[in-house]
């Protein structure tokens, strides 16, 4: 789906496809079919735009086979579909029984993760349609903040170096730039804003920036105008906004709020959890499980926020709530101004599966639904800044 800016510039919406659990093209073909065609034709548009995750496997595949990713392009343009952005984030398994800290691995502190990003850059500007200027690419906010010291940042600068060389050469052969952004995320080596200066600031020219994944930044507590003016007085530009929304918990001391917030803790993904304190976060714990008991149980005495996209349009139900607040005033400040800060914008739950089971879908076709309607969402709240659709 594609939004005009006052200012003339093109928005790019879609959904990201981690919520599938597709690893090989077969797979990825598949769901093209079960899920994303038809949500673009329950949301009777012509066009749709896809976020699309390629695991590592597959990824390597098709940067080996420049005819593989024509077909697979035929593919998305048969089915109303088009890919301008790509999740590099998950590496592989992404949907196995338990991931928690796997996802934050291989970082970038090792080749892999730099194979990866540059394999993925080359298969997207096989997909990258021919009218549109640059792609983007989100990966994770450098690693896990366990271990992460002065080796480690200085081996990430390397790799961070490298992979700037081999986007420059690529933007300079193909006449247009891709761009890598860096996903800020609670626990990790790349949380707040005060990190991103210190670790992001001086990298990349316009090659390299932030992708903004604005549950992340809402579970962290910060201000979105601070925010973006701080990644803007580094030098930094947003390559692309996660339109996401946390859990959170404005009373987590009581009994029947933590009775609610029981039902969200699962097994397969990692839901940091964040207590507020004055101007940001006061005490964090890696886990929903983890702050809800044991050694490591935060307080209850102030608002909670957990990192556990819950869907756009349809919030927890009361005890609990959600923080589409933060998700509508980081869109207004991004592009609902004069100009647009930043043209990707991908709506990224990836957590229907692990919702509690009364919140789950059912089958493929509630999930359709559910997808059909976050991007819904996030398009009412495009246009209502002033964006007007555009036909295919």
């Amino acid at each position: 789906m594609r939004l005009r800016h006052a200012d003339g510039t093109t928005v790019h919406l879609g959904y990201c496809t981690n919520v599938h659990p597709a690893e090989d093209l077969a797979g990825i073909v598949n769901q093209l079919d079960c899920y994303a065609g038809p949500v673009r034709e329950r949301l009777g548009t012509d066009r749709l735009g896809l976020g699309l995750w390629l695991a590592h496997d597959v990824a390597r595949e098709l940067a080996g086979d420049p005819a593989a990713v024509a077909r697979l392009r035929a593919e998305l343009g048969a089915r109303g579909l088009e890919v301008v952005t790509l999740n590099g984030f998950p590496y592989r398994g992404f949907h196995a029984p338990v991931v928690k800290h796997a996802v934050y691995r291989p970082d970038w502190t090792t080749q892999a993760r730099l194979a990866y990003t540059l394999d993925l850059a080359d298969v997207l500007y096989g997909l990258l349609p021919d009218d549109v200027p640059h792609g983007s690419i989100s990966t994770l906010p450098l690693a896990w903040r366990d271990p992460w010291n002065s080796g480690s940042r200085a081996a990430a600068g390397r790799r961070i170096r490298t992979l700037e060389t081999g986007l420059a050469v690529r933007a300079a052969r193909h006449g247009r730039p891709i761009r890598v952004g860096f996903e800020p995320e609670p626990g990790c080596a790349v949380e707040t804003v005060d990190q991103i200066e210190r670790e992001l600031t001086g990298q990349g020219g316009d090659l390299l920036g932030v992708c903004l994944d604005v549950c992340h930044l809402a579970v962290s507590f910060e201000d979105p105008a601070r925010v973006l003016a701080r990644i803007a007085a580094a030098g930094l530009a947003v390559v692309k906004v996660q339109a996401s929304c946390a859990l959170q918990a404005d009373d987590p001391g009581d009994p029947a709020v933590r009775r609610a917030l029981a039902a969200f803790v699962e097994p397969r993904f990692l839901h940091q959890t964040r207590e507020a304190g004055e101007g940001g976060a006061a005490y964090a714990a890696d886990d929903l499980g983890e702050a809800l008991s044991g050694a490591g149980a935060l307080p209850g005495a102030a608002p909670w926020r957990v990192h556990f996209h819950v869907p756009l349009h349809a919030p927890p139900e009361p005890p609990l709530a959600g923080t589409s607040a933060v998700l509508e005033q980081s869109l207004a400040l991004l592009v609902g101004g004069p100009a647009a800060l930043a043209d990707h914008v991908e709506v990224e739950t990836y957590t229907w599966s692990v919702l509690p089971a009364d919140r789950r879908p059912d089958g493929p076709d509630a999930l359709v639904a559910g997808i059909a309607a976050e991007v819904a969402w996030a398009a009412g709240t495009l246009t209502d800044l002033g964006l007007k659709e555009v036909a295919a």
